[in-house]
C-alpha cells in the first residue's frame, strides 16, 4: 500500500513513516519543515520505498500533486503550539482546519477516500466526565488549537458522509519518546540545560496529565485502521492514568542529576486554555486487543535520555 503523510519530518510523522516502510509500504512523505526536522527522515531516505515532497499544506496544488497516486492518507502537519494560540489565533484556523479542509479536497481530486487524523483530547476541554470517553458531551472550548482541531474532526466527518470518505481520527493525549520536540518534557530540559539549578513551572505543578509512548501510538494507530471499520471511527489514545507536573519533573531532574529550586507561576493552569486535568478513557481501542507497553514514567525518562544525546534538536527547533 502508498501512504501519504503530511508532517512526516515531525515527531510522531517521522516515527510513523519509519515504522510503514518496516512493514513493507511505501510512503510519499510530506513537510513544510517548519518544525519537522530532515534528520528525522535520515532511515527514510535510504529507502527506495520512500520519496518526500516539500510542501505546505496550504498550497493546494502542490499538495494535490504530491498525492497522486496514493492510497491512504495520514493527515499529522499541524501547529502544535497549544501554549501560544491566544497570540496569533489565525495561526490554529490556517495550519489546522483549513490545512485539514486543502488535505480532504486533494484526496477528493485524488479518488482518496481514507484518512487518519491527529486529533488530540483537549477537544473535551475541561471535561466533566473522568477518565473521558469518546461520546462525553464536549464543553465549551478552552483553545484554539483545540477549537481548531475539532472543526478538523467535523470537515472530515462531512467529508464521510458527502463523498464517502472513511476516517479514523485518534484524540492523542500527549505523546512522548523519541524524537519529541515540543511539549513539557523538552521545556523543562531546556531550561534543566541553561541553568540546573532552578526550574520555572507553568501552574501550581499539581496538573494531572497523561501521556502515551510513541510505539504505542504507532500500535494502537495500526490496529484501529485493521479492525475499526465504521464510516467514522473516533479513538481516545492514553494509558489508564495520568501523573502530576510534580510527578514529571521529578523524574526529569533524577535522570539529569539536578535538584533544581522550582518556581511556580501559582494558578491551577500553565496558560490560557490549559487543562489542570486530562484522562481520557481508552476502553474502546483496548476492546481491540491493544495494550500499551510502556508507562508514563518510561515515556518521561525514555524522552529526556532521547534529549541528552540529541541536543542539537534545541538549536534546530528555533531555527
Amino acid at each position: 500500500m502508498q501512504f501519504f503523510i503530511t508532517g512526516c519530518a515531525g515527531f510522531i510523522g517521522s516515527n510513523l513513516t519509519d515504522r510503514l516502510l518496516s512493514d513493507g509500504h511505501s510512503v510519499i512523505g510530506y513537510d513544510n519543515f517548519s518544525t519537522g526536522q530532515r534528520a528525522f527522515l535520515d532511515s527514510a531516505q535510504k529507502s527506495s520505498h520512500f520519496s518526500l515532497v516539500q510542501g505546505d499544506t496550504l498550497d493546494v496544488s502542490t499538495l494535490t500533486t504530491a498525492m497522486q497516486g496514493c492510497d491512504f492518507v495520514f493527515h499529522f502537519a499541524a501547529n502544535a503550539d497549544v501554549r501560544f494560540g491566544t497570540d496569533h489565533p489565525r495561526r490554529d484556523l490556517e495550519q489546522n482546519t483549513i490545512a485539514t479542509y486543502n488535505v480532504l479536497e486533494s484526496m477528493r481530486a485524488n479518488g482518496i477516500k481514507r484518512i487518519a487524523f491527529s486529533s488530540t483530547g483537549s477537544v473535551y476541554g475541561e471535561a466533566a466526565v473522568i477518565p473521558t470517553p469518546e461520546d462525553a458531551p464536549f464543553p465549551i472550548q478552552t483553545s484554539f488549537y483545540a477549537a481548531s482541531k475539532l472543526a478538523g474532526e467535523s470537515l472530515i466527518s462531512a467529508y464521510c458522509e458527502g463523498f464517502g470518505f472513511q476516517s479514523w481520527i485518534f484524540r492523542f493525549v500527549s505523546i512522548l519518546g523519541k524524537r519529541y520536540t515540543h511539549g513539557h518534557v523538552f521545556d523543562f530540559y531546556k531550561q534543566l540545560k541553561d541553568d540546573p539549578t532552578q526550574l520555572r513551572v507553568l501552574g501550581n505543578g499539581k496538573q494531572r496529565k497523561s501521556y502515551l509512548h510513541i510505539e504505542d501510538c504507532l500500535d494502537a494507530m495500526l490496529i484501529a485502521m485493521g479492525k475499526a471499520n465504521e464510516r467514522v471511527n473516533i479513538f481516545n489514545l492514553g494509558v489508564d492514568g495520568y501523573c502530576e507536573v510534580n510527578d514529571s519533573i521529578g523524574w526529569i531532574s533524577k535522570t539529569l542529576g539536578v535538584t533544581p529550586k522550582l518556581n511556580y507561576t501559582g494558578g491551577v493552569r500553565g496558560w490560557i486554555g490549559d487543562n489542570p486535568f486530562i484522562f481520557l478513557e481508552t476502553k474502546k481501542i483496548r476492546s481491540l486487543g491493544w495494550v500499551p507497553k510502556h508507562s508514563i514514567r518510561d515515556g518521561v525518562i525514555e524522552t529526556v535520555e532521547f534529549l541528552k544525546v540529541n541536543e542539537w534538536v534545541f538549536e534546530a527547533r528555533h531555527l
